[in-house]
């Protein structure tokens, strides 16, 4: 499970982040939507131990990043696709991250049968890849040690229709057996459909959380925008 307990995050003056509470229980997925800005990635950050809160907590089953063991083991994370060396192939790449998580090389080849990427593919450079290519590559790092946490920053961002349909299916079969995943999007109707919960931010702040079963993606599309809009207006 991913908690997200009062979490506060201050920068001088600007507040990114204000009083955020949530949770991301086992075995579901959750769409953490907002416009950007809103602080859906500074949450994310926190949660990774990338950026220390003001105040509150962010936990994977009850622990802070910092104090788990072998983190990477325990949750999966791709915040930022391009942030990978463009030298190594896709393999190299993967076979060093499992390397340093302890995990066997076996795995390499199976997450890139989950992600869709080719023998050949994993064989190229990165520098080689188009943004969709390096989007699977990351989502296969981030299962590498089979989490049962995953987190996720706008993993359709650059793949076509169908690697968003595959990726879609990928994450709803991760949280049906029992991992816990959390992902940042601006596809509302993507969210409507692979989302159990959607939590809605705007300027930092929680507007909605809410389960989705009867909420269709247009319902969804208008309560995000006349939630944000209005949190934009009364910031005005």
């Amino acid at each position: 499970m991913i908690t997200f307990d009062h979490l506060t995050k201050r920068y001088g003056a600007t507040l990114a982040l204000d009083d955020v509470s949530f949770e991301v229980p086992a075995s579901s997925v959750t769409g953490f939507l907002g416009p950007n800005g809103a602080g859906k990635t500074t949450a994310m950050r926190i949660l990774l131990g990338h950026t220390r809160a003001t105040s509150g907590r962010a936990t994977i089953d009850g622990r802070q990043y910092a104090a788990i063991s072998n983190p990477a083991a325990t949750v999966g994370a791709l915040l930022d696709a391009q942030a990978v060396h463009p030298g190594r192939t896709g393999a190299e790449t993967l076979a060093l991250a499992a390397a340093v998580i302890g995990v066997d090389r076996r795995r390499v080849g199976q997450v890139l049968d989950l992600v869709g990427l080719s023998v050949a593919e994993s064989r190229r450079t990165v520098k080689g890849y188009s943004l969709g290519m390096r989007q699977r590559l990351g989502i296969a790092q981030a299962l590498l040690g089979s989490p049962r946490a995953l987190v996720l920053d706008e993993p359709a961002n650059g793949l076509d229709p169908q690697g968003i349909r595959a990726v879609r299916d990928l994450l709803r079969a991760v949280a049906d057996a029992g991992c816990a995943v959390l992902l940042s999007s601006h596809l509302l109707h993507e969210v409507a459909q692979l989302a159990d919960r959607v939590v809605i931010i705007g300027r930092g702040r929680i507007l909605e959380d809410t389960t989705i079963d009867d909420t269709t993606a247009q319902d969804l599309e208008t309560r995000y925008f006349s939630l944000t809009s209005t949190e934009d207006r009364s910031a005005a």
